[in-house]
């Protein structure tokens, strides 16, 4: 049995942690000769050993273990890090087939419900690895060798590899394993280089020779973050895995999935493999995130990145531990320090990219359906919209607008009067969004559809391995498949949208069955034979095939193969899109997308997919939406009252108030069910819904300053409560609720025929959105009324909400009057930002063409003062201070030393009103 060996530390000593052959001491530089191998995992292999042996006596006292005899090996290793040696699905294991990859085989009773439980074959404690033959420093860190003696059991084993560690900040780590001889596909993706090595790291370092192993700590309280040598690397050419130890059972991330916000570790697997499906629990769903957040005991937070781009799996266990497996590619680490959970959001960005600024009307309401029929039914549904005076931004179509559902067209007789519809909502101060597929209809006759002849031409579709277009189905029958990998693709998808363009102004995109779906499996002549549609091993995918529903793995694109490429698919064409956008309207792009990838942010937002009208399916949005914060596509929302299925009008009307607070709010529905827009329902339900978009409207100044943030430093809009509350465990879980920035807590009703909602208020003072009355919380659950016209929220004390008279569209929101709402913490203070621009412009931060200004309230006197400055500012005015939490009634109120006439409330709400003050000029206000 190989025992660990002792370590020595690698970033306060990094040159002494270079590696001589044959096992002989490291040369140290400029300092006493060191132990071999840095001090380090002593007191945790001890502990594990320990927890060991007493579960193996224990299990001999109670009649030891069923059938053979085990090797004390095998036994000493508890249940719970039970790493699994042979994690194919659908296969029996025996234990002839575990023992012939040289693991332990001890058989556990299955779990309910057909789920993955204890796996029977999982690695002994000896079984090899690779060595850390060498280690040298370099300028940003260091590089070393890693050999591998013993073959393991997937084939082309690659038994010399290079080790890379950047320290690239001193909150940043990166680490990187490849082949040490030949060249591997790595993800395009342009991340930063480092210029220098982080001088104060908020981590520690250290190696486990043989069998080779990184363990990273936490400087400041010793928290062990990653642990490797719980199971053997192993790095075969289309089998890549390691496993990991994790500090805590909080972890966050690794999507696109549904299920809760917070992970199960009870013997989960998630798999990374972009998929046409309706989100359902455990199925890989639209896009691939491989990055979690781990919250640590006593509130400090990390995340783990891993920048790769092939079909995955992580596997979850209750040690707590983690596995990642990964079927090609290379292992290429970020690990990000925090040490609270925004700021590793916001590191793991400076990695991916910020998002993009949306414009500001794609925070307004969206309203589409799968079924419409005609440009004139849409239309009517626009009047309807402003006939009630509901508010409303962008209307969409979905493909039933297209001719034969071929992209780039729209139909001649059902929608003849689409561009007068667009040039109706334009003048209405409206938008109009249509959707794109990426499969090009193949079988219009030769030169009548220019988006397939054209794209033919050039050499930009997908191929088989003949080199021949791949041909698969989808809406429109047999159809090619855009290459986005290609630049030229780019260019030609351009073309095809500014002829498209010329004839409907559209003003965003939905870019949708972008994974990219296939109505067949792989193609319409199937799938060559081979190792990249035939795998040594396929993750746990829906389908149990990577060709499940999509293209061939072996497709050929011009960047590599699809194999390498398809998870990268969505934002591949997301990027095309956004430049075309660009181009075409020299203003903001919007585009929302199914699939996605890390860095998407940067070009589109996301919906959850093709939900149902279900209670559960409004539920889990929520911890959806959050996810997606997490991955850096803070504009995202899911299909408000459910796309699939008929929605009732009390699931309709909750479902609206809470959709009021995705950061991207659209209502769809599919066809062939009833319409489910706000205009169809009784005259409650109506007003109950419009009210709760004029609450949306009213808080645009807030919600597009969240955005300016996420944008400039990545920070989150739709945030967990947990964000806020570090030290709060009861938090932690909480996927039912959640905030807007720090200041708003939104507590919806997510279950029929109720009349109140228990929601958890963190401690501290929070007060009641639409009257100011406080609640004094210790950090508890509470019961609060919630008739079916009322969602309840609530600000957290110390802030300040800008506010603004609702209009019906965002454009007319934007000239109204602003109504500040000053939350005022225990201590009397308080404090806001705004953001404002033009609302659609590039680049206005950038170029300086924007305003901005803070607001801070102590002692009694609140101020605005403007940092940024533009004409824009000159445009709007403040007109009313609400000032929640003034706890005696004050004897004058005096505007930049001017008597002003107030209202005080028994709430103890202050009111300022008619200030009429320009937002370009700093102002203070004082009560006594």
């Amino acid at each position: 049995m190989k025992s660990y060996q002792k370590l020595t530390t690698a970033v306060s000593q990094p040159a002494a942690c270079r590696v001589e052959e044959d096992g002989a001491a490291p040369v140290p530089s400029g300092r006493g000769k060191l132990a071999p191998w840095c001090v380090g995992s002593g007191l945790l292999v001890a502990a594990v050993l320990l927890s060991t042996v007493t579960v193996w006596v224990l299990r001999q006292v109670s009649g030891g273990w069923p059938g053979p005899t085990l090797p004390p090996k095998c036994s000493l290793v508890p249940e719970s890090h039970r790493f699994d040696c042979y994690p194919e699905q659908r296969v029996v294991v025996t234990q002839e087939l575990c023992e012939s990859r040289g693991c332990c085989f001890i058989e556990s009773p299955p779990p309910l419900g057909g789920k993955r439980g204890v796996p029977w074959c999982f690695y002994p404690p000896d079984f090899p690895s690779y060595t850390l033959e060498s280690l040298n420093q370099t300028a940003l860190g260091m590089v070393g060798l890693l050999v591998r003696r013993e073959k393991a059991y997937y084939p082309r084993d690659i038994l010399m590899l290079r080790l890379d560690v950047e320290f690239e900040t001193d909150t940043r780590l990166h680490i990187k394993i490849t082949d040490a001889a030949n060249p591997r596909y790595e993800v395009p993706l342009k991340v930063p280089r480092a210029m220098k090595r982080a001088e104060n790291p908020l981590y520690s370092l250290d190696f486990s020779r043989d069998p080779f192993g990184v363990l990273l700590r936490r400087r400041a309280t010793g928290t062990v973050l990653l642990n490797t040598t719980v199971a053997p690397l192993i790095f075969a050419d289309q089998f890549l895995q390691i496993a990991t130890s994790l500090p805590s059972r909080f972890l966050y991330g690794l999507g696109e999935h549904r299920g809760t916000l917070l992970h199960s570790l009870d013997w989960s697997t998630l798999a990374l493999w972009a998929r046409d499906v309706s989100p359902t629990e455990s199925f890989n769903l639209y896009g691939a995130h491989p990055f979690y957040l781990l919250m640590e005991e006593g509130g400090d937070a990390h995340g783990v990145f891993l920048l790769n781009s092939n079909a995955m799996e992580v596997a979850l266990q209750p040690a707590p531990g983690l596995t990642w497996r990964t079927i090609g590619g290379v292992l290429d680490f970020y690990i990000f320090l925090g040490p609270d959970p925004n700021m590793v959001i916001q590191q793991y960005q400076q990695v991916i990219g910020f998002p993009a600024m949306p414009p500001f009307w794609a925070l307004g309401f969206h309203l589409c359906r799968w079924g419409y029929g005609s440009s004139n039914e849409t239309w009517q549904t626009v009047r309807a919209m402003r006939n009630y005076q509901i508010p409303q931004d962008a209307q969409w179509n979905d493909i039933d607008y297209m001719d034969g559902y071929r992209d780039f067209t729209f139909d001649p007789q059902k929608f003849a009067s689409l561009p007068s519809l667009v040039e109706d909502l334009h003048k209405h101060g409206q938008r109009y969004v249509v959707i794109l597929d990426p499969g090009i209809s193949s079988t219009s006759p030769r030169g009548s559809y220019w988006p397939f002849d054209e794209g033919l031409r050039r050499g930009l579709f997908l191929n088989t391995t003949q080199g021949q277009p791949l041909i698969g189905q989808v809406w429109p029958g047999f159809t090619t498949f855009a290459d986005f990998s290609n630049p030229d693709t780019h260019q030609w998808w351009l073309e095809n949208l500014q002829r498209f363009h010329a004839h409907v102004p559209f003003d965003g995109l939905w870019i949708d069955m972008n994974e990219p779906s296939n109505f067949m499996d792989g193609s319409e002549d199937g799938c060559p034979p081979g190792e990249l549609d035939s795998p040594p091993y396929t993750p746990a995918v829906l389908g149990d095939s990577l060709s499940a529903k999509t293209v061939c793995a072996s497709a050929k694109q011009k960047a590599s193969v699809h194999y390498n490429l398809h998870n990268l698919y969505g934002l591949m064409e997301a990027k095309a899109t956004a430049s075309a956008l660009i181009q075409i309207r020299g203003k903001r792009p919007f585009i929302i997308s199914r699939s996605t990838f890390p860095s998407q942010g940067r070009y589109s937002g996301h919906w959850l997919g093709d939900n149902r009208s279900q209670w559960k399916d409004m539920y889990y949005s929520i911890p959806g939406l959050l996810s997606f914060s997490l991955f850096g596509i803070p504009l995202v929302g899911a299909d408000i009252c459910g796309f699939s299925g008929s929605t009732s009008e009390e699931l309709c009307t909750r479902w609206m108030q809470l959709g009021a607070f995705y950061p991207f709010a659209r209502n769809h529905n599919t066809q062939n069910e009833k319409a489910q827009d706000p205009t169809v329902f009784s005259p409650a339900a109506r007003t109950a819904m419009k009210d709760v978009l004029l609450t949306r409207y009213s808080l645009l100044p807030f919600l597009y300053t969240l955005f300016h943030r996420a944008h400039m430093q990545g920070d989150t809009v739709a945030r967990p409560l947990f964000f806020e509350f570090l030290r709060d465990v009861a938090t932690l879980g909480l996927d039912r609720q959640f905030l807007w920035g720090r200041s708003l807590l939104v507590t919806p009703v997510l279950e029929p025929g109720v009349d109140s909602v228990t929601g958890y208020v963190p401690r501290g003072v929070w007060y009641d959105f639409y009257t100011g009355s406080s609640v004094n919380s210790s950090g508890e659950m509470l019961k609060m009324s919630a008739p079916l016209e009322h969602l309840n929220l609530h600000v957290r004390e110390g802030s300040i909400l800008p506010t603004q008279k609702p209009g019906t569209t965002s454009e007319a929101t934007r000239g109204n009057p602003l109504r500040l709402i000053v939350a005022l913490s225990s201590s009397a203070t308080a404090w806001g930002d705004l953001f404002w621009d033009d609302g659609e412009s590039l680049d206005t931060f950038e170029q300086g063409s924007y305003f901005y200004l803070v607001f801070n309230v102590t002692q009694n006197i609140f101020t605005s003062t403007v940092l940024h400055t533009s004409t824009e500012a000159t445009k709007v005015t403040i007109d009313t201070l609400s000032i929640f939490g003034v706890r005696e009634p004050p004897s004058k109120v005096l505007l930049n030393g001017q008597e002003k006439p107030f209202s005080y409330l028994d709430n103890q709400v202050l009111a300022v009103s008619n200030l009429s003050l320009s937002l370009s000029q700093g102002f203070s206000l004082q009560w006594l």
